[in-house]
C-alpha cells in the first residue's frame, strides 16, 4: 500500500472515511488544515474523517551503488566533489560582493567630498553675494546723497531770513567712505589679541583705585572718554558743570575745564589737543590745549540747539562729531573749522526728544536713542532715518556698537538690549538689576565682552552666551559712565557719587 501524495509506503497510514484513499498521517492533516478538502477527489474532508489504518513495518530498501565497497567510494567520490563545487561557488561569491563593497565605499566617499565642496562653494557665493549687495547699496546712496545735494543748492533754503545749512559737502561724504571701506576691510581681518583678558581675568577684577574727580554737592559724573592717543588719560563730565583731565595710571588730576553754566552731559576726545562736550545749557564746547597738559582753553562755543544738548561723540576718522540735543534735532560738525556743516530738525527726523548719541566703528550709522523709547539708526551720507528699533520700555539712556560692526547694546530703565544690524532684531534682552535702572553699556574693543552700569556694574561675555562673568559691587551709586581700557584688563567706571573707579586684573 502506497500514499497517495508521495507514493510511498507510509509508516503512520490514515485511510479517507469519504473517498477510501490511503496517506501518510503528518502529510494529509497538513494538507487538511491548509485547503480543508481531499487531494484527490477534491471534496470537503476534515481530520475526524481520517482512519488510522494498522500496517506492518517495512524496512527501505538500499539503493544498489550501497551494497558495495566500490560503490560506497564512488558516492563518497560524488558528494566531495559536489562540495567542492559549492565551496568554489561561495569564494567566488564572496570575492564579487567585497568588489561590490569596495566600489559602494568609494562612491560614497567621493560623493561626501563633493557635497562639501559643493556647500563650501554655496558659501563663498552667498557672502560674495551679501557684499555685493552691501556694495550696491552704498554706491545707490551715495549716488542718491549726490542728486539730493544738487537739488538743494540748485534751489536753496531760507529760514528766519538767512540760508539755512545745507548738506555735509561732497568731499567729506568721500572721506567718510574711504574711512569706512578702511575700517571694515581691516576688521574683517583683525585677530583676536593674544594678550585679551580671559574670563577667568575679569572675574578676577578687583578695585585698583577710586578717586573723587568733582564736587560733592553736584559731583557725580555723567560721561567720560579715554584719550586714544595717551594711555592712562581720561576726561570725565561732571554734574558740576565742569571737565576733569586725569591720569589714572598715575593717579593724578592734570587739569579742570571750567566754562559751562549747567550740567555736563557728555564728552569726546577728537585727539590729545582736542575735547568736545555737551551740556545742559544748550551749548557744545570745543576745547584746546596749548601745549601743556594743564593749560586747556574753550576755543568755540556752538550755540545751534534751543534745548539741553545731550550727548557728543565722535566720528572714527576724529574728523568729525555729533551732537545730539532735547530739541529733536542732531548737528554734525566738522572738527578744523568748528562749524556746523548739517543740522536735521525736528522736521526732517522723527520729532522725538534725543536722549543718546552714538557713532557705528565704521563712521557711516549714527544711533540716536530717544524719549520715545525708541532706537533711530541713520544713514550719515543721506543725513536720513533708515530703521527703527523698537521694544524699550522707557527712555533710551545709553547706546554702544560693538566693534565688530553688526551688534549694537542699548540700556533703558527696564533692561538692556542686544540688536543684530544685520537683521534690526532683538537677539539677547539682558535684565541684570531686578532692583534698579540700567544705566550705561559698553563693549570691548574686541567685541568679546559687555560691561553694564546701573546700581551696580555688571560684566557679560558673547562666548559664554551672554552669561554673566562678574559683578563689581564698589559702587556706592549709579554707574553711569563706562569705558574699558586696553584688552579689556581694565574698566573705568564713573558714578553718580563723584569718583572714578578704576578696577582691572590683580598683579600677579
Amino acid at each position: 500500500m502506497f500514499c497517495s501524495i508521495s507514493g510511498t509506503v507510509p509508516e503512520q497510514a490514515v485511510v479517507s472515511a469519504k473517498s477510501g484513499h490511503l496517506f501518510e498521517k503528518s502529510l494529509i492533516e497538513k494538507y487538511v488544515r491548509e485547503t480543508g478538502k481531499c487531494p484527490v477527489t477534491g471534496e470537503a474532508l476534515s481530520p475526524e474523517d481520517l482512519l488510522p489504518v494498522k500496517v506492518n513495518k517495512t524496512v527501505k530498501p538500499r539503493t544498489a551503488p550501497a551494497t558495495s565497497i566500490p560503490g560506497l567510494l564512488s558516492l563518497f567520490h560524488d558528494e566531495w566533489d559536489a562540495t567542492m563545487l559549492e565551496l568554489h561557488n561561495t569564494r567566488t561569491q564572496l570575492h564579487q560582493t567585497r568588489q561590490e563593497l569596495s566600489h559602494a565605499l568609494y562612491q560614497h566617499d567621493a560623493a561626501t567630498r563633493v557635497i562639501a565642496r559643493l556647500l563650501k562653494e554655496r558659501d563663498e557665493a552667498r557672502t560674495a553675494l551679501a557684499d555685493m549687495k552691501q556694495q550696491y547699496a552704498a554706491d545707490l546712496a551715495a549716488a542718491q546723497a549726490a542728486a539730493a545735494r544738487a537739488a538743494a543748492e540748485a534751489k536753496p533754503e531760507v529760514e528766519g531770513g538767512r540760508k539755512a545749512k545745507g548738506g555735509i559737502p561732497e568731499d567729506i561724504i568721500a572721506d567718510m567712505v574711504e574711512v569706512n571701506t578702511t575700517l571694515s576691510k581691516g576688521r574683517k581681518k583683525r585677530p583676536l589679541p593674544d594678550t585679551l583678558a580671559t574670563p577667568e581675568d575679569l572675574a578676577s577684577f578687583t578695585l585698583s583705585g577710586s578717586n573723587p574727580l568733582h564736587k560733592t554737592t553736584a559731583g557725580g559724573i555723567a560721561a567720560l572718554d579715554v584719550n586714544p592717543q595717551q594711555q592712562g588719560m581720561v576726561v570725565t563730565a561732571g554734574l558740576d558743570a565742569t571737565l576733569q583731565l586725569f591720569d589714572y595710571l598715575q593717579a593724578r588730576l592734570m587739569g579742570s575745564l571750567e566754562g559751562h553754566t549747567k550740567r555736563c552731559t557728555g564728552v569726546a576726545f577728537m585727539n590729545s589737543e582736542l575735547i568736545v562736550s555737551s551740556s545742559a545749557d544748550k551749548t557744545a564746547r570745543v576745547w584746546r590745549s596749548g601745549g601743556d597738559a594743564m593749560a586747556w582753553q574753550c576755543a568755540s562755543v556752538l550755540r545751534d540747539h534751543t534745548a539741553e544738548v545731550v550727548g557728543v561723540t565722535a566720528h572714527p576718522s576724529k574728523r568729525y562729531f555729533v551732537t545730539g540735543s532735547t530739541d529733536a534735532s542732531w548737528a554734525f560738525y566738522d572738527v578744523e573749522t568748528t562749524t556746523c556743516l548739517r543740522q536735521i530738525g525736528a522736521d526732517e527726523g522723527p520729532g522725538e526728544p534725543y536722549t543718546y548719541v552714538q557713532f557705528h566703528p565704521d563712521g557711516l550709522i549714527l544711533g540716536t536713542g530717544t524719549e520715545a523709547k525708541a532706537i533711530r539708526i541713520w544713514e550719515v551720507r543721506q543725513q536720513k532715518a533708515v530703521a527703527a528699533c523698537e521694544g524699550h520700555a522707557g527712555p533710551i539712556r545709553c547706546l554702544a556698537f560693538s566693534e565688530n560692526g553688526y551688534h549694537l547694546a542699548s540700556a533703558s530703565d527696564d533692561c538692556v538690549k542686544l540688536w543684530d544690524l544685520r537683521k534690526l532684531a532683538n537677539f539677547k534682552t539682558i535684565e541684570p538689576f531686578p532692583d534698579g535702572p540700567c544705566a550705561s553699556v559698553a563693549f570691548d574693543h574686541s567685541g568679546q565682552y559687555l560691561a553694564v552700569g546701573g546700581p551696580v556694574v555688571k560684566i557679560f561675555g558673547q562666548k559664554q552666551q551672554w552669561s554673566e562673568l562678574k559683578t563689581l559691587t564698589e559702587i556706592s551709586k549709579r554707574a553711569a559712565a563706562l569705558r574699558w581700557g586696553p584688552d579689556a584688563r581694565t574698566l573705568l567706571v564713573g558714578a553718580a557719587d563723584h569718583n572714578l573707579r578704576v578696577f582691572g586684573v590683580p598683579p600677579a
